[in-house]
């Protein structure tokens, strides 16, 4: 198999760090040229899962414009210029929940839609979390954390209580992490 190839590229709509939209002219590998191929450019971001010491999934319960109703969440945000998934998963997780880790697991990164860009999300489990700080979100939704246990995690997944793909990925993978790595959970106090 062969990769398509890109022969210029023009910006259609920019919008500053959040969104620019590039209309690309691609050749395919059999030689057909398609002229203004839209492609998406939005931050890279992190979705993590933290646990605490007890054993106890925090998440927060919230509104996004872009969703009709409550939506259960994990913590998120996007990566700044210059920074790194890890580093930026640390900062989030402190920012958004006063909280620190004592292990951060990759469980992967994934381009959001491979045939028009859209950022990358790298996703982490974020194990031992402690409370070590205050919150200094500067989320423009309001949020309300909550404390899930296994089972109330698993019926939420399952329920489509998180409403974003990422999300319920995030939630996904951390739970195949913890069930395939015989992760422990509450051997200590949040």
């Amino acid at each position: 198999m062969q990769t398509w190839k890109t022969l210029s590229k023009d910006t259609s709509l920019d919008r500053g760090k959040f969104l620019r939209v590039e209309d690309h002219t691609v050749q395919l590998p059999d030689g057909r040229v398609i002229e203004k191929w839209p492609w998406i450019i939005t931050p890279d971001f992190i979705n993590l899962l933290p646990v605490t010491a007890a054993g106890n999934f925090l998440v927060f319960r919230q509104l996004k414009y872009g969703l009709d109703g409550l939506t259960l969440a994990p913590v998120g945000g996007y990566i700044e210029p210059g920074e790194g998934p890890l580093a930026a998963a640390e900062r989030e997780l402190m920012e958004e929940t006063g909280h620190v880790a004592t292990e951060l697991i990759p469980l992967g990164n994934f381009r959001v839609d491979p045939n028009r860009g859209a950022g990358t999300g790298y996703l982490y489990l974020a194990l031992g979390t402690r409370k070590a700080g205050k919150i200094t979100a500067d989320d423009l939704e309001e949020q309300e954390i909550v404390y899930l246990d296994l089972e109330e995690l698993k019926a939420a997944l399952f329920a489509g209580e998180f409403k974003a793909l990422s999300w319920t990925t995030t939630v996904s993978l951390a739970l195949q992490h913890i069930a395939e790595a015989g992760v422990e959970l509450g051997d200590g106090e949040s």
